[in-house]
């Protein structure tokens, strides 16, 4: 926690502060990834406006030894803030700014580098009462003697591995886990938002071919219909056509 003598100096407004800590990410998934879950959140929360998800952002807080100095997840969620904080997009994330609030939720994702994910930042988001921690290491789990999907929540101050996946959040109101995909094909393993009955939340794409093959069955039974209703009116004019051959009025036809 802060010093007293510390929290007796104002604290920096974000606009002073930078963005992030300009540490690159070393793979395009570091960053695309946490994008993928953030577009689709904004399709399954698109009517709220009281939560944010920040990529590769800086968030800034009190309890560490320095509120300069700030941690950044690949991808973090926040509850009860303003999704566009002034009507303005954020530069980066001051929980002075947000009442106190802090994520509830952090990602990071484990690179070709040994970083700190196990250890140095699993006790930043502690202390900063990160609910839920997800460290996804889908290429180096081996090498880091952990699992490549490991859900952390924080209980009595300390973080508990959890079990299950897809893995629900209660406090969130959504579960996460991974799932795999032919992109351009390419088998690719992507994470994912689920409901509490484990359905996975789609993509727009994913989305748009649904609605495409649903467009496309409606449009078949309709050119069933049409065609059988085309060979009922052929087998109807074809009786009409015998019957005057016959010399019988198909319009005065006797009761049967």
């Amino acid at each position: 926690m802060l010093s007293e003598n510390l929290k007796a100096f104002a604290l920096p407004s974000t606009e002073e502060l930078p963005c992030s800590d300009d540490t690159p990410v070393d793979n395009e998934d570091q960053n695309f990834l946490p994008n993928v879950l953030l577009f689709l959140l904004k399709s399954i929360w698109g009517e709220r406006e009281d939560w944010f998800f920040g990529v590769d952002m800086a968030v800034y807080h009190t309890t560490g030894t320095d509120p300069n100095v700030p941690v950044v997840p690949d991808g973090f969620l926040s509850l009860g803030v303003e999704r566009k904080k002034g009507g303005k997009s954020r530069r980066s994330y001051a929980t002075w700014e947000e009442n106190g609030v802090a994520p509830i939720f952090a990602l990071e994702m484990v690179s070709h580098k040994a970083g700190s994910e196990y250890d140095k930042k699993l006790d930043i988001y502690a202390k900063l009462g990160v609910l839920y921690y997800l460290i996804y290491n889908p290429e180096y789990w081996k090498r880091d003697k952990h699992q490549p999907f490991e859900v952390y929540k924080l209980v009595d101050n300390a973080y508990q591995l959890q079990s299950g996946e897809p893995y629900w959040m209660p406090e969130v109101g959504l579960g996460i886990g991974r799932h795999q995909i032919i992109e351009n094909g390419v088998p690719e393993e992507y994470l994912f938002w689920y409901d509490e009955e484990k359905t996975r939340y789609l993509t727009g794409d994913e989305t748009a071919i649904i609605e495409r093959q649903r467009a496309d069955r409606e449009k078949q039974r309709a050119d069933r219909e049409e065609r059988r209703a085309d060979e009922e009116r052929q087998q109807k004019e074809q009786l009409i056509q015998y019957l005057r051959s016959l010399g019988i009025d198909p319009n005065n036809l006797p009761p049967s």
